[in-house]
């Protein structure tokens, strides 16, 4: 391909065919030299708001163009499903202009000599590079879905234990029976199809959801995406790996098969000769190197991919929306907790405001992790950091009161006699800016953040509202938006917030927990070097 030609996100089935061939070219046709003068990448065009209404329109135009193409093959007779409602057009938004991005085309014969570090550097030089390689991607992803309107959209969902208040549960109940949304109980305009069980407990659900809901069960992940047919079957996967008994390591972390199962998908996606939109839930990976692999994987592969936690999409309490640019210096969250767990909750708590600030992310330089004494000696020593971890607290509902009192009080002292354990994570961005997570357990039962502006004495503050049940709720809710925007993004073939904010919370996780083994010693970060750019529309739940 010419260096300098446009490619921008088609609408019409037969344009979108025509980027699915340049998705399926061979590896020698994209493999140039060094030296090759269109070696140094394609440019791609974001779409003004204006393109971006008139493609709306075309996208309308094409969904009733009706189902051309090939269409997956399916296995025995299985029963006609109703149509379904159609999927959202791509956004409308305000007046704009088309804004060009260099985005270096690497050649997939060169992977073996692409290492990881190379491809966080990139993303560092490029913060647009996500939304970019996103964008070329999207064809692939929305050919399928301008061929497939006669029935509802079918889902895999991959899950390592399904029981009453596993993650698992949560998801399969959702896109089974619905959820709470904007006033009414939303269903899903898709079906699950294909579940995939890594472990059974003895309280397992799976096998009860699979039998009245007529889910067909599979033996394996290829299955539970093909259906038992020779190709990719459904329109999106959910890989949701947390719960279960899986060996750990001598840090404390849970091996989850996050990294293997997501393989396994890929592997189907390659023989199928499409791909279609992942999420994966919690952290990536307890393996850098995996993490880095799987963010790769999804650009190289070009379908969309959504991860992490639902702490930046819940309520929030007061609704503090952090407006683009604004120019933080500072990010506290307070929470509770345990290391390679609920830690990545409060790290995704405060990234999801931070991402926000003036310049965008830019990458982690170093990560402190300190327990006990160590936690409250830091925290005294640096007085910024304590304005934005009292308002943190200040937004707490759990915060232990002493004896005779109903509230906390805003005292260092007071806290060390009240908190059991301390545990801190102190994070050092790339351009100066600070993160610090506080895990005070018998403290707090909440996520709670604060954030400070540059030069006036300005702090933003909320409480990402979890309520846990079954002690604050009988209902997990805060699934409801995660739920909600996977339901997007399948839909709409584009991720809601950039995979990288998962990427670098995976990268703080990992390092925090090393330095906690080495003894609590600072550790530099130069593989965190990952930059993105927030997207403009908060996705937080406003309900």
């Amino acid at each position: 391909m010419p260096s300098g030609e446009l490619l921008s996100v088609p609408a019409g089935p037969s344009q979108l065919r025509s980027i699915s061939l340049l998705m399926k070219m061979s590896k020698n046709q994209l493999a140039l030299p060094h030296g090759h003068p269109s070696h140094g990448g394609i440019k791609l065009s974001i779409l003004s708001p204006r393109r971006r209404r008139a493609e709306a329109a075309l996208w309308r135009a094409a969904q009733a163009e009706g189902t051309s193409g090939e269409m997956t093959e399916e296995r025995g007779n299985q029963e006609k499903c109703a149509s379904s409602p159609q999927p959202s057009p791509p956004s409308d938004g305000g007046e704009g202009e088309t804004e060009e991005l260099d985005v270096p085309l690497h050649p997939t014969s060169n992977r073996t000599h692409w290492s990881r570090r190379k491809f966080v550097s990139t993303l560092a030089q490029s913060t647009a590079v996500g939304v970019a390689l996103g964008s070329s991607g999207l064809a692939l992803a929305a050919t399928e879905s301008t061929r497939r309107t006669s029935r509802p959209r079918k889902i895999a969902i991959l899950a390592t234990e399904v029981r009453k208040l596993s993650h698992a549960q949560h998801f399969i109940d959702r896109f089974l029976e619905g959820y709470g949304w904007e006033g009414r109980h939303h269903h899903p305009p898709m079906k699950l199809a294909g579940l995939y069980v890594d472990q059974f407990a003895d309280n397992d659900l799976s096998r009860e959801r699979a039998r009245r809901h007529h889910v067909k069960l599979c033996p394996t992940v290829a299955e539970a995406l093909t259906l038992g047919t020779s190709k990719l079957a459904v329109d999106g996967v959910l890989l949701i790996g947390e719960h279960g008994t899986y060996p750990r390591n001598e840090k404390a972390q849970t091996l989850y098969p996050r990294h293997r199962m997501f393989l396994e998908i890929v592997e189907v996606f390659k023989a199928s000769g499409r791909a279609v939109p992942v999420f994966n839930d919690k952290h990536l990976s307890t393996d850098w190197n995996e993490c880095v692999d799987m963010v790769r994987t999804a650009k190289e592969l070009g379908f969309p991919f959504l991860a992490g936690s639902s702490l930046p999409v819940t309520w929030r309490l007061p609704a503090v929306e952090i407006p683009l640019h604004t120019p933080l210096t500072e990010s506290v969250c307070v929470g509770y907790g345990g290391i390679d767990s609920y830690d990545f909750h409060g790290l995704e708590t405060a990234q999801c405001m931070s991402e926000r600030r003036a310049g965008g992310e830019v990458g982690v330089k170093s990560v402190h992790a300190v327990r006990g004494q160590k936690v409250w000696e830091m925290l005294e020593a640096r007085e910024t950091t304590q304005q934005a971890f009292f308002s943190a607290v200040a937004r707490s509902h759990t915060c232990r009161a002493g004896s005779g009192y109903t509230y906390g009080m805003p005292d260092l002292d007071w806290l060390q006699e009240q908190g059991e354990s301390p545990l801190a994570y102190f994070i050092e961005h790339l351009d100066g800016f600070r993160t610090s997570l506080f895990i005070l357990n018998g403290l707090v039962g909440d996520f709670n953040y604060g954030g400070l502006v540059k030069d006036a004495n300005e702090v933003f503050s909320c409480q990402m509202y979890l309520p846990m049940p079954p002690a604050r709720a009988t209902l997990a809710d805060f699934f409801n938006p995660l739920s909600n925007n996977i339901e997007r993004m399948i839909l709409e073939g584009v991720a809601p917030y950039p995979v990288e904010r998962t990427l670098l919370t995976s990268g703080m996780v990992l390092s925090a927990v090393e330095s906690l083994y080495r003894g609590q010693v600072p550790l530099d970060t130069p593989e965190l070097k990952v930059a993105y750019q927030a997207a403009a529309d908060s996705t937080y739940w406003r309900a």
